[in-house]
């Protein structure tokens, strides 16, 4: 039976954090008792537009092009296994075609992330459409043909890629908070064990996606901002908390997938484009995708005025959205659930001394809390100090009073329901 077909069958559980049955969408009218193999996305990350200082270094970007006879090595990590493989590149943010001279899939290394060589005799060729080399148009994506590979649950892989021509203008996808190092070299080394004279850097270009074939698997698309993405985090340790909650749950059904970016807001364009923009390309456009988990909102309160209107505008519109969310991920067949806004009092940005922002942050968790979604998880209270719940939990506190480090990410993974999939 598929993932879909058996949480719908569950969906009658009444217990502290999930809703009525009543309120769940309806099981897919295709229910299918044998299990299959599809295309599930393993790892996902956030197109956006580069913003100049997270440019590829020079001479990698010149005045009117980027990339240039470069070879970009990356490593990302998964969160299933499967038989198969295929990559997707991005070019949604770009204002000209992205040409691909060759691209390749290897094991790192060692098997670790961040690192520039890859292991000998694992070097796998992508191929589109049966050619080495592909155009992706302006605000497109590619995905390539299926690599027979088999790829291990939780284990990092490397996605090589050159292009002769680099990329017109200065417009380039990537994801700047990648928390994990990437390799930049002049001319064709995509199949070279190791890299000569390579730079690196600290963030992913051009790649959105890594699709796998697996059985009975589905995927849960986690919608955030920099506490999602990872700020705070060990960069190359890839412990953000998806990827503890990956670890924590071990199922090898369940993608755990991060749609997130730091200054990602709901309402409106902040880094990348609003989630009511981007849900349809970053949520329904999953493949595999069965579960959406919404933790966006603070920003949304950070950056809004400390007056009392302001901020009720903001409770109210913060509300809709969350509305409109559940209502198009139900609309195909997803459960939708909301995370609550974790503390950030003595944040010098956000907290403000008339307290207007923590009671907006207060009355959209009752929201969160109050039913809007199918169920929601309480990150709020998972992190926060007990002595001060408008304050992180000092164990927990990055030091800027707004985001985590790794142990108050382990804190929000442990928080999320084992039932939930």
């Amino acid at each position: 039976m598929r993932r879909r077909d058996l949480l719908a069958g569950s969906a009658g559980i009444t217990v502290a954090g999930l809703v009525p049955a009543a309120l769940a969408p309806p099981s897919p009218a295709t229910a299918s008792a044998t299990p299959r193999s599809s295309w599930v996305h393993t790892w996902t990350a956030m197109p956006q537009l580069t913003e100049p200082g997270n440019l590829p270094p020079a001479p990698f970007t010149g005045t009117d092009a980027v990339l240039a006879d470069t070879t970009l090595r990356q490593t990302l990590h998964t969160s299933i296994g499967g038989k198969r493989l295929r990559v997707r590149f991005s070019n949604a943010f770009g204002t000209t075609d992205l040409p691909i001279t060759s691209a390749a899939v290897a094991v790192p290394l060692d098997g670790r992330a961040g690192v520039s060589a890859v292991a000998a005799g694992t070097s796998r060729a992508l191929t589109f459409g049966g050619q080495t080399s592909v155009v992706v148009p302006a605000g497109a994506q590619i995905v390539s043909d299926p690599v027979p590979i088999t790829v291990a649950a939780r284990s990092n892989l490397t996605v090589s890629a050159y292009l002769a021509a680099g990329q017109a203008g200065l417009n380039l996808t990537g994801h700047p908070g990648s928390r994990t190092t990437s390799w930049l070299v002049n001319g064709d080394q995509v199949e070279k064990p190791e890299l000569s004279g390579a730079v690196p850097v600290d963030h992913w270009y051009l790649i959105s996606g890594l699709e796998v074939t697996a059985s009975d698997a589905a995927g849960v698309v986690i919608v955030g901002d920099s506490l999602t993405d990872g700020r705070g985090s060990t960069t190359n340790g890839n412990d953000r908390w998806p990827n503890q909650l990956a670890a924590r749950l071990g199922d090898p059904r369940l993608a755990v997938l991060n749609q997130a970016a730091g200054g990602n807001r709901v309402l409106h364009d902040g880094l990348g484009p609003n989630v009511l923009a981007r849900f349809d390309r970053d949520v329904l456009g999953v493949s595999g995708a069965a579960w959406v988990l919404i933790f966006e909102g603070v920003n949304d309160i950070g950056t809004a005025a400390a007056t009392e209107d302001a901020q009720r505008q903001v409770i109210t519109a913060l509300t809709g959205a969350y509305r409109q969310i559940v209502a198009r991920a139900h609309a195909q067949d997803l459960r939708a659930y909301g995370a609550t806004i974790t503390p950030f009092g003595g944040n010098t940005g956000y907290d403000d001394p008339g307290g207007l922002r923590e009671r907006a942050r207060v009355a959209v968790n009752g929201v969160i809390r109050g039913g809007i979604f199918d169920a929601y998880v309480d990150f709020a209270a998972a992190v926060a100090d007990p002595a001060s719940p408008s304050r992180l939990n000092p164990l927990y506190d990055v030091g800027d009073h707004l985001h985590l480090n790794p142990a108050g990410y382990a804190a929000l993974a442990a928080a999320v329901p084992r039932r939930l999939f």
